[in-house]
């Protein structure tokens, strides 16, 4: 029973494995080429797999695609949405979150990600619907979580903390995404960021602190 249960496990290691380095080469391929110039044998060559082993995996570009994104975004809001619900320092709260949110927007592999999703988004609508549940959804849920408990504990004064977050959010990208997105000069370097953060949890704090 152990051995077997051994060998199972084994056997789970190396799919997981092996999925990842499809993955892996997948996202090669689709941020190189785009999603209509990519082709289920490029990512099979980039991931060094057969199309055969591929398509075991993934039976279309579509739901290799629809993976990705899943991924991508599922982990990020994972790793950047993690606070201590009882830490009543607000503003350092929001600091971190603002740099590390900033940080990781500003990364070419996420703008590129971005635009390929919203010009794909017309013809294949659930990928837009997976990656803004995955990504923008989760971390905005995860911010209201702990917004809701500095509410309670009397720190904060917010009537719909799930519309407070996205405010934050928006405040600390506030001419910045359009601005990458369209390769208009958007470029952040941290002082940027930590400009568009300070600014960003200041305009917050100004309209959702408490009485004084």
């Amino acid at each position: 029973m152990a051995q077997g249960a051994a060998l199972d496990r084994g056997v789970s290691a190396h799919e997981g494995d092996k999925r990842r380095q499809i993955l892996d080469g997948a996202r090669t391929v689709f941020l190189s080429a785009g999603y209509d110039g990519a082709s289920m044998g490029e990512i099979a060559r980039a991931a060094g797999v057969s199309k055969g082993t591929l398509y075991v995996y993934f039976d279309s570009k579509e739901a290799l695609f629809e993976a990705l994104i899943l991924e991508e975004k599922a982990s990020l809001a994972e790793t950047l949405f993690t606070f201590d619900p009882n830490d009543p320092d607000i503003p350092a709260v929001l600091t971190r979150l603002g740099m590390s949110f900033l940080a990781e927007m500003s990364q070419p592999r996420h703008i590129s990600m971005h635009r390929m999703v919203i010009g794909v988004c017309e013809k294949f609508p659930q990928f837009g619907q997976v990656y803004y549940d995955a990504g923008p959804a989760r971390g905005v849920a995860r911010l209201a979580a702990y917004l809701d408990v500095q509410v309670k504990a009397d720190r904060l004064r917010i009537a719909n903390t799930t519309l407070a977050a996205q405010h934050f959010l928006h405040l600390c990208l506030a001419g910045l995404m359009m601005r990458m997105l369209f390769a208009a000069g958007g470029e952040a370097d941290e002082a940027r960021m930590r400009f568009q953060t300070v600014e960003a949890v200041r305009v917050f704090l100004a309209g959702y602190g408490p009485e004084s």
